[in-house]
């Protein structure tokens, strides 16, 4: 219902969970304490009686700008009105103590009437809280949460809101801070707003300080990895997908999922983007993370899990919520981590691998974990599952899972003749030899010289440009170069990738979706490793064009209306944006194998 659209949005972030803030002006959402908790503000999934803040001028013609300053997560959103210049400066501090957001209204010239105008609203939107008033602010209150807002200027209640009206002129600066706490616990001192800003700013700069990154892209990508880092859960390093829930696939329909959680299969992205910048430390915490989530029975290993590696993520919907552009239902949990999806497991043993090679692994512990998921996996990578878009149709077997079936397996061969550990070599060996016969017979259309998406389909995904990438064919090998063309001849929208055709597809959902951006940044590393880099470079910029006033991607594109779909800021379009940059500097597409030359396996 909310009239912005999603590439209106810019984050903030403390490193456990995220707000959202309008060109407008309006946060619009934030779950405090952290990604996965019920709101405070959620008018992003209806109007605003389900919370939001919104500081801008009071009243007249006006236009508004915004920036991220260079190397930072703080928002500044200006306005020219004609009465003055007005700017509001809006941050998170990285967390120490408390949930703090701050907003400094800050004067830049003439005299502006600024409005602020709070509605708060916990279980997303669901529960109004009981507001007292306190020496300088409020403090509001619903079951385990309580909220403290803090001002130097006075706070009315008006119609279940607090507002706020005042002017500035040149030089004055109002801060705002609204801090979280349990509300069975004592009040925690509110944050400072300007030192809050200086602490802020100096963690951000000196963290984008140590980033290697370079070239004709470093603005990009240097952005990209900032809001990969706000997308870190840093108590356990894990990183959610997206900060928000329910934005869809395409509008007015009901692919609309919750993102705040952390995929298994963005592991082995999220260390080669990080380690691609030299953030050796933010890779060694992932790795981390992953090897706790996945410890246990390999039988019962997850695709998704919690920010603290919980394995439960039940799947409801809120119906009280009239959703984004009127897409329903909005759901928070989500029913895929029930799934079986066999390609996690090559993801999983590739991103270990990927560790093991370039920042080491310290101990057994690791080595441990991935044989017994190799073990597991030799066992059930001949079933079908819901592949790696999550298909909630049935199972079938989809030529990416058995593609990364063949990773898992030479991911294990490679460890253990590189580092001398110990496994069953000539098993695993025999294993990949069997699943690459099988895919070439079964995953592979000769009649039309393309890879398809699942046995005895006919049907494209665009998974499929991922083979030479985790090389399980050369980049030029005429099978890959049948099947980019069979991609951009029948799997394109305007030029654009989508992930598949859901019509044909049998994913087991109404209508269609748009474009995913992820995926077409694969075709430009498809392109570049077929040695067509003038399209690699041609569709690399349009993809960075496509990116909103502050350098975020969202899930989707829908070329048509020309304007963002899905939950945003995306991991997965991020993680790509980082990867196609690296590539076109360096000439080429690498790989997690390039220490074995694919000429000279056996298999």
């Amino acid at each position: 219902m909310t009239a912005a659209r999603i590439e209106d949005y810019a984050m903030i972030g403390d490193l456990h969970t995220a707000a959202m803030v309008s060109a407008d002006g309006s946060v619009d959402w934030l779950c405090l304490p952290r990604f996965d908790s019920p709101a405070c503000f959620a008018a992003l999934l209806d109007d605003a009686s389900a919370g939001r803040w919104r500081i801008a001028p009071a009243s007249g013609e006006r236009s508004t700008r915004r920036r991220y300053r260079d190397g930072t997560l703080i928002l500044e959103t200006e306005w020219e009105t004609a009465e003055g210049h007005v700017r509001v400066t809006d941050l998170m501090p990285v967390r120490d103590r408390a949930a703090d957001l701050v907003r400094i209204v800050e004067g830049l010239s003439g005299s502006v009437r600024v409005l602020s105008e709070l509605t708060l609203r916990f279980d997303y939107g669901h529960v109004v809280p009981w507001v007292t008033r306190t020496d300088g602010g409020i403090r509001a209150v619903a079951g385990p949460d309580a909220v403290l807002v803090t001002s130097l200027v006075p706070l009315a209640g008006r119609d279940l809101s607090t507002v706020a009206e005042f002017t500035v002129e040149a030089g004055d600066r109002v801060p705002f801070v609204l801090t979280w706490f349990p509300s069975h616990e004592p009040e925690p001192e509110p944050a400072d707003a300007e030192q809050a800003l200086a602490a802020t700013e100096l963690f951000w700069t000196r963290w984008s300080g140590r980033s290697t990154a370079y070239g004709p892209h470093t603005d990009a990508v240097q952005r990209s990895l900032i809001t990969l880092k706000a997308l870190t859960y840093q108590p356990t390093g894990g990183i959610v997908a997206a900060p928000t829930t329910s934005l869809p696939e395409q509008p007015g329909g009901p692919r609309n999922w919750d993102y705040r959680f952390c995929w298994l299969r963005d592991a082995t992205l999220a260390l080669q983007s990080l380690l691609t910048a030299g953030y050796t430390d933010e890779a060694r915490e992932w790795r981390d993370w992953l090897v706790r989530a996945v410890a246990g029975d390999p039988a019962d290993l997850r695709i998704m899990y919690g920010l603290d590696g919980r394995r439960r993520l039940p799947e409801e919907t809120l119906d009280w919520l009239g959703g984004y552009d009127d897409s329903t239902p909005v759901r928070v949990g989500n029913a895929a981590s029930e799934q079986l999806q066999l390609d996690v497991w090559g993801e999983v043993l590739d991103g270990l691998a990927l560790t093991r090679t370039t920042i080491g692994s310290g101990d057994d512990d690791a080595w441990n974990v991935q044989r017994a998921l190799a073990d597991h996996l030799a066992e059930r990578w001949r079933e079908p599952d819901n592949g790696l878009w999550e298909m909630r149709g049935p199972r079938r077997h989809f030529t990416h899972s058995k593609v990364m079936a063949w990773v898992a397996f030479d991911r294990m061969i490679a460890g253990a003749q590189q580092f001398g550990l110990p496994g069953p070599v000539r098993r695993w060996e025999r294993l990949r030899a069997e699943i690459r016969r099988e895919i070439l017979a079964k995953g592979f259309d000769a009649s039309r010289n393309t890879f398809v998406q699942s046995y005895g389909s006919k049907d494209l995904d665009a998974s499929l440009l991922l083979i030479p990438r985790v090389g399980f064919l050369p980049p030029d090998d005429p099978r890959v170069i049948g099947t980019i063309e069979a991609i951009q001849r029948d799997l394109t929208d305007d030029g654009l990738v989508l992930r598949y055709r859901p019509q044909k597809s049998d994913d087991g959902l109404p209508g269609g979706e748009g474009v995913f951006l992820a995926c077409s940044f694969w075709l430009v590393d498809a392109l570049l490793g077929a040695g067509r880099r003038q399209e690699a470079e041609e569709l690399f910029e349009r993809l960075l064009s496509l990116r909103n006033d502050v350098g975020l991607l969202s899930e989707e594109w829908d070329p048509h209306a020309a304007r963002q779909l899905g939950n945003i800021p995306q991991a997965y379009s991020h993680f790509a944006l980082v990867r196609s940059a690296f590539h076109l500097l360096a000439g080429g597409v690498s790989t997690t194998q390039d220490r074995i030359p694919i000429a000279n396996r056996k298999d």
